[in-house]
């Protein structure tokens, strides 16, 4: 079954990608696009119409695997079959024992970094060509700002896997990634600083975010609310706290809604309560995935949705984000799940049919983070506890939910830290935040992870793994199909090109 399942997960993987040759998305996209969205008056849509380029915005498989990083983190684990005797030949194995002797350079990165890049080809196709396309020049407008909105998020993506945490002594200097600017498919760019790179996603975003549709046509488009909501994390990750405030403040003015936890238990649990299920969860700001659409997500969750013992252990009796969702015994989970190990397993139903939790996209829960993080930051206590208190109200049961306002600075982000690992499970959201928390002293981690747990043998005996905070796995390599293709695609580590 396993076999069968991973092969599937190869099939939608690469039904997921795109080849952006103008005659192929002219007969292929519209296809696709037409159950997503109605806004063209029939027979207007020719080969250069301006709503032909803004239907191309339109992504519903926009999707990230995360294997590159996974388990790279405090927050998830792995069966135990999966890692032992692949210490040092695949990312999973290599990864979950923190092995920084095996060569990584080498492993395929099951095209993270392919997909960011054909989605910026995407964007830029749109972005250099709707301009001489037939059409209004409001819709040109509003095609180009989504789509330099999608660009942001990919730079911003690809900046934070393959290179550096933005360190403001150092990011003038350190290597970052490739920008894309222009839909070329033989461009060689070089590769810019980490600075150079957050330089040109704020601009994208700042320039970009006031030409978003509140509600526009349909999800798949980025809104209002998702824009400002990606500027404060880009500008939270970029160390500007006032602004990272303000920004979190205009998304939550377009959208503040959190789903009450409380609902769905009083209900009967997810399997009863679907309310919130496809395109239903008023939280979700942006679709984007870890596998090729919503349908497909609860595939990647059975290899990347089981959560660490540590982290099980940071949930509170009363957090209707575990007892809801997350489970360490039945049978119907031992095919994926080793039972005794500690650690906890997502149900991957529940991203299906029942409930769209969205793991890499952005929902306002993370805003609310990052306002409180920036308040934080800012020196403003009670207001960061005040944003932790809204969303632990509908997250956990039973009147006893605030945290009280903690004495320092320090005591507070600590505090928000955790519920950040709590609330927001899987995609990228840990391994970005070890790699910005480890440049500081305060909130630096040095990771240890014991394994195996269950299966201890004299072929496999148990072993202490350590991630030291600067450590250079916390940079993946770019894939060698990337380096083969590009001379000027050094490495960001020491490791050999």
């Amino acid at each position: 079954m396993i076999s069968k399942i991973y092969k599937r997960m190869v099939m939608w993987m690469c039904a997921a990608l795109f080849t952006f040759h103008f005659l192929l998305f002219t007969s292929m996209m519209l296809a696709s696009c037409d159950s997503y969205i109605d806004i063209t008056p029939k027979g207007a849509i020719t080969v250069d119409s301006a709503y032909q380029y803004y239907e191309l915005v339109v992504n519903p498989m926009r999707s990230y695997y995360p294997s590159s990083y996974a388990l790279l983190s405090d927050d998830l684990w792995a069966r135990e079959a999966n890692i032992l005797g692949y210490e040092s030949q695949t990312m999973d194995g290599i990864n979950f024992t923190f092995n920084e002797a095996a060569d990584r350079t080498i492993m395929s990165d099951n095209n993270l970094y392919e997909n960011m890049y054909s989605n910026i080809l995407r964007s830029n196709l749109i972005i250099d060509n709707i301009d001489k396309a037939q059409g209004s020049q409001s819709v040109k407008t509003l095609a180009k700002a989504e789509a330099r909105t999608f660009r942001a998020f990919d730079h911003f993506l690809a900046v934070n896997t393959f290179a550096k945490a933005y360190d403001p002594a150092t990011a003038e200097t350190d290597g970052g990634v490739c920008i894309m600017e222009h839909y070329d498919l033989e461009a060689t760019p070089a590769k810019s600083t980490v600075a150079q790179v957050y330089n040109f996603i704020i601009r994208e975003l700042e320039e970009s975010v006031d030409f978003l549709e509140e509600k526009p046509a349909n999800i798949y488009h980025p809104n209002k609310a998702y824009g400002y909501g990606l500027l404060a994390q880009v500008y939270l990750f970029h160390r500007d706290w006032q602004k990272a405030k303000d920004a979190a403040e205009k998304s939550l003015g377009l959208n503040a809604s959190l789903v009450d936890y409380n609902i769905i238990k009083n209900a009967g649990g997810v399997a009863r309560c679907k309310d919130y299920n496809r395109d239903n969860n008023p939280e979700v700001l942006s679709y984007m995935w870890m596998a090729s659409g919503w349908t497909n997500e609860q595939v990647a969750l059975y290899y990347y949705g089981m959560i660490s013992p540590e982290l099980k252990g940071l949930f509170e009796s009363n957090d209707l984000r575990y007892s809801l969702f997350l489970r360490d015994t039945g049978t119907s989970i031992t095919q994926w799940f080793d039972t005794g190990s500690g650690a906890a397993i997502w149900t991957p139903a529940n991203t299906s049919e029942r409930f769209t939790y969205m793991t890499v996209g952005m929902r306002t829960a993370e805003v609310y983070l990052i306002a409180a993080e920036a308040n934080a930051r800012l020196n403003n206590l009670s207001e960061a506890a005040s944003y932790v208190n809204r969303l632990r109200a509908k997250r956990l049961s039973g009147t006893n939910t605030d945290i009280t306002v903690p004495a320092s600075q320090v005591d507070i982000m600590k505090t928000i830290i955790t519920e950040r690992r709590k609330e927001l499970l899987f995609g990228f959201h840990r391994f970005f935040d070890l790699k910005r928390f480890n440049l500081e002293p305060e909130y630096q981690k040095t990771i240890t992870r014991v394994f195996p747990v269950v299966n201890i043998s004299e072929t496999h005996p148990q072993k202490t793994y350590t991630l030291r905070p600067d450590s250079r796995m916390y940079i993946i390599p770019f894939p060698h199909s990337a380096r083969d293709k590009n001379p000027n695609l050094t490495l960001n580590t020491d490791e050999k090109n």
